[in-house]
């Protein structure tokens, strides 16, 4: 059995903003799974692209949606290309997670868009896609995937933290590994700076020039979600019709609603860690330094902000690693993170 993998990883997150790509090695010694960043890199996606993945497929027509597909799958293998041409590296596989486009477990419902088979066509090279499908199938939620490379890859630290369009976290209870979402992030963030003509609120500036309305802020924390148990996650669906309109109907301004939700984020975190324990934070909102203060203030614990590589492709290199376990016949979904009726080998192999 082939010990050293060389994998490409492709994520496109919920915010859309654009496709991480991610080459790695890894390399299985006496059982133990370790990992080098070869190279990485962010590709932004134009205006109309972005507008089609946040706000257009899911309206579509069965034939545009099936069409498009294909299309963002043809797209995102010519990005590999391009990056294997620039970086000059030689994968033996690509694994990608696609661009979630539909997410209810509870009704067996989801697609991750982005055609496996036109990547692997248009780059020759043997391509992993639709982890979550076979999870789902087994009663799942088919999310989230990354526990499994929290802990092969960075079980040093109490929590793994993610913070992108939703942050997630996962730990070790036990022999189990517990892993969900704590609350949306920077999908709820974006949206309100957009209505300011900004992508995105850095550093937390904004936010910091806030206050907080308790009323709001009462009312977010006590949405259902909070206090339901793991397995959970979240998806897009349930913030435009739970937390969207909640917001709206206080008419705050800008600065007040940021520094409200920043507040309801942190608070999120704090109820699911323990005093004193190690975070490694990841994804984009680990550069939002008001929020980290916040989080870091509220949990007691002591966040970690690792090397930028690992902090911006994270997800993108645990999706090269679930290429891997795909490869060597490794389960990658956890049923004790998944809630599935067992742990399986969650993907679709396209050889090109």
């Amino acid at each position: 059995m082939k010990d050293t993998w060389k994998s490409i990883g492709l994520m496109s997150g919920t915010s859309a903003d654009g496709l991480d790509v991610c080459c790695a090695t890894f390399t299985r010694e006496n059982g133990k799974w370790s990992y080098s960043i070869d190279c990485a890199k962010g590709y932004s996606y134009t205006p109309g692209l972005k507008d089609i993945l946040m706000n257009r497929v899911q309206k579509m027509s069965a034939l545009e949606f099936i069409t498009f597909h294909s299309r963002y799958g043809h797209f995102l293998g010519q990005k590999v290309n391009e990056f294997i041409k620039e970086f000059h590296v030689k994968p033996d596989l690509i694994a990608s997670h696609g661009s979630t486009v539909f997410h209810e477990p509870s009704k067996g419902v989801m697609f991750q868009i982005g055609d496996g088979a036109a990547i692997a066509a248009e780059t020759g090279i043997q391509t992993v896609s639709d982890f979550r499908r076979l999870d789902i199938m087994l009663g799942g939620q088919g999310a989230p995937l990354v526990p499994v490379g929290d802990r092969t890859l960075f079980g040093a630290y109490d929590y793994c933290l993610n913070i992108g369009g939703f942050s997630n976290i996962s730990y070790d209870d036990g022999p189990r590994r517990i892993a969900f979402d704590i609350s949306p992030v920077n999908y709820v963030i974006n949206r309100y700076c957009r209505t300011i003509g900004l992508e995105m609120d850095r550093d937390g500036d904004i936010a910091s020039r806030g206050k907080v309305d308790k009323d709001l802020l009462d009312k977010l924390n006590a949405l259902k979600y909070y206090s339901q148990k793991p397995p959970k996650s979240l998806a897009r669906e349930w913030v435009e019709k739970n937390v969207f309109p909640l917001i709206d109907s206080y008419n705050l301004t800008i600065e007040d609603t940021l520094r409200t939700y920043y507040e309801h984020c942190a608070m999120q975190l704090a109820k699911v860690t323990d005093n004193g324990k190690s975070i490694l934070v990841t994804g984009g909102g680990a550069w939002n330094k008001f929020l980290i203060s916040r989080m870091e203030a509220l949990s007691g614990c002591a966040l970690t902000i690792p090397e930028p590589e690992v902090v911006d492709y994270k997800e993108a290199l645990i999706f090269a690693f679930l290429g891997v376990l795909y490869m060597t016949d490794t389960p990658s979904c956890l049923s004790s993170v998944t809630g599935a009726s067992k742990d399986n080998i969650g993907g679709m192999l396209f050889k090109a």
